[in-house]
């Protein structure tokens, strides 16, 4: 049992003996919630001396990821904003006689 699980029964003992102030609660929820914390991080496993790093380094791959994407959307757009243009600027010149069409 580690030292925050036995502080977790103690006060929960000292809870059921003395009743239930306040003080006794707000300790209880404040053990109970690090526990809480302590097993969420073991299970994602990040409880060893490298998570701070392994999440340094996953916060830069995903700013990374951001970037490259904006900028994927950026020429993906700007392609087809020109395409756009350019096939209107074609449909003009068929339209006004200035290139004729293939098969007329």
């Amino acid at each position: 049992m580690t030292e925050n699980e036995e502080m977790l029964v103690r006060l929960v003992e000292q809870l059921s003996e003395k009743g239930g102030d306040l003080v006794t609660v707000r300790a209880i929820v404040e053990e109970a919630s690090e526990l809480g914390a302590t097993h969420a991080l073991h299970k994602l496993g990040l409880d060893d001396v490298h998570a701070r790093k392994d999440l340094d380094e996953l916060r830069e791959l995903l700013g990374a990821w951001r970037i490259a994407r904006r900028g994927a959307m950026r020429t993906a757009f700007g392609w087809i904003g020109k395409t756009l243009l350019a096939l209107i600027l074609l449909g003009l010149a068929v339209r006004f006689g200035m290139v004729g069409w293939p098969g007329r």
